[in-house]
């Protein structure tokens, strides 16, 4: 059944709200999938964090126009199933890519992340992207190592100085 004029202005105006705020986006032909394959990637993208959304093309180029994934437009033909990451830039690529290696009729044909429209084959370089949790953690990791290091360092010299008595006391007691 079609969708009224009204209907399809409130999907254009929910993608294009979801886009306004995503961080990145994936768009991957799904032709060949079962109801249930879909309904499992649905149930890891809501997980993750993710908008996943099947939407009609000419929908879709409207929703993304005027966004950072106006550079999706062009590529927006077949059976397409678009999935947008609200948390952080890697979830809608590691979602998409993960469930893409068990299920081969998901095929990635657009990724794009800050506005820039990357190669499907570097989905999996997004998708190793760290979660902002992780990120903090490295940052905090390099940021504790300096001080770490001084701390051993400046720990060090009393604790020559206490070696070297004990060893001095030994060589007495064994003398």
């Amino acid at each position: 059944m079609p969708l009224s004029f009204a209907e399809k202005e409130a999907v254009v105006a929910e993608i294009s709200e979801v886009a306004a705020n995503a961080y990145s986006a994936v768009a991957a032909e799904y032709s060949g999938m079962a109801v249930g394959e879909l309904t499992e990637l649905r149930a890891e993208a809501r997980k993750a964090g993710v908008f996943l959304r099947v939407v009609k093309n000419s929908l879709a180029r409207r929703a993304v126009e005027g966004t950072d994934f106006a550079c999706m437009q062009d590529g927006l033909t077949g059976q397409l199933i678009l999935a947008f990451s609200q948390e952080d830039p890697g979830a809608a690529a590691r979602v998409i890519n993960d469930f893409s290696k068990d299920h081969k009729n998901l095929v990635v044909k657009l990724v794009s992340i800050g506005g820039k429209l990357l190669d499907p084959s570097e989905i999996s370089t997004l998708a190793k992207m760290p979660t902002y949790d992780q990120a903090i953690s490295l940052l905090m990791a390099v940021m504790k190592a300096p001080v770490e290091k001084l701390t051993r360092t400046i720990n060090e010299v009393p604790g020559k100085l206490v070696r070297t008595v004990a060893a001095i006391r030994d060589a007495k007691e064994a003398a």
